[in-house]
């Protein structure tokens, strides 16, 4: 039986006080409903940026409350299927993006999306890539804003969690307490106007609980390779996390030593920038599965 996990009432921040809207249970199946970013506030490319109510950006569909996920457990995030609408919205303007210091105007657009692409222009088609954006556990300490990213996950804005995909998230608290919400039908590394193809979205996930595990987080499987995730103040110190999480892995999984491992990286592994415009940006080390030859099936089960 698939639980949906409706979107009347988002949160706007990842908290442990949050009171859950439901309870699953491992290996259970959800559908999150979810806005997009800016809570569907935006309907007409004409729509003045101004009249946005920026206490409801970012909001996230949940929390759910995992039984039996405990404090130092892994919950795995199997996402399934991605049902988004039929219009995009894109936005950028002054203080927003990297172009926010030149830019005198905001610029609204609203994009139809159909046979499998973003029409962007009358000459520009873009292929759906379709993504979440906010998605994480409650952090142990202080509420963060479903706008910044952190250990907990959050707004990573990470292109390849998508349809597919299998994120690893930390336990913090009893619970889990997962949340999620502001997904894109397409975006590239960086999100450098601020925001990706926004969309409201039905979210179908599986859920798993790992005990006992050695895994830094988060992380993703998909497509044969394994990145690890990492958020902070700057980007230099996200690519620096990442690379080292990235690092545990080869040598938990390999008979390399640390410094082999970092060869490895230097040679086949690639760090890549997910977004450069959230409070804390993001960064992620990729590297193909095989490489990891101590890894088999057995992890996953």
């Amino acid at each position: 039986m698939v639980q949906i996990i409706k979107k009347g009432s988002p949160i706007y921040a990842m908290d442990k006080n949050n009171r859950p809207v439901a309870t699953a249970k491992d290996g259970d199946r959800l559908v999150f409903e979810a806005y997009d970013c800016f809570e569907d506030q935006l309907t007409d490319a004409h729509d003045a940026f101004e009249k946005l109510d920026w206490n409801r950006i970012n909001p996230a569909t949940g929390p759910v409350y995992v039984e039996g996920a405990e404090v130092d457990d892994i919950l795995a995030v199997t996402i399934e299927k991605l049902e988004i609408g039929d219009t995009a919205t894109l936005f950028t303007g002054p203080d927003s993006g990297v172009m926010g210091d030149e830019l005198t105007e905001n610029t609204i657009r609203r994009l139809p999306i159909e046979n499998g692409v973003v029409k962007f222009s009358e000459n520009i088609d873009l292929p759906l890539n379709k993504m979440i954006g906010v998605i994480g556990t409650a952090p142990a300490g202080e509420a963060v804003s479903c706008g910044t990213p952190d250990a907990h996950g959050g707004n990573m804005d990470c292109k390849e969690i998508g349809e597919g995909t299998t994120l690893f998230l930390p336990v913090n608290v009893a619970g889990a307490l997962l949340a999620m919400g502001d997904c894109h039908a397409a975006m590239g590394d960086g999100e450098v106007s601020v925001c990706g193809a926004e969309v409201p979205c039905d979210i179908t996930v599986t859920i798993k609980v790992y005990k006992n595990k050695d895994w830094p987080t988060p992380f993703l499987l998909r497509d044969g390779k394994l990145s690890t995730i990492a958020s902070a103040k700057t980007i230099d110190t996200a690519n620096i996390m990442a690379t080292k999480q990235m690092v545990h892995f080869v040598e938990s999984y390999t008979e390399l030593t640390k410094g082999e491992a970092i060869h490895l990286l230097s040679l086949a592994g690639n760090l890549r920038v997910c977004q450069i415009v959230d409070p804390n940006k993001t960064a992620r080390m990729e590297l193909p599965l095989a490489y990891l030859t101590k890894w088999s099936a057995e992890e996953l089960n």
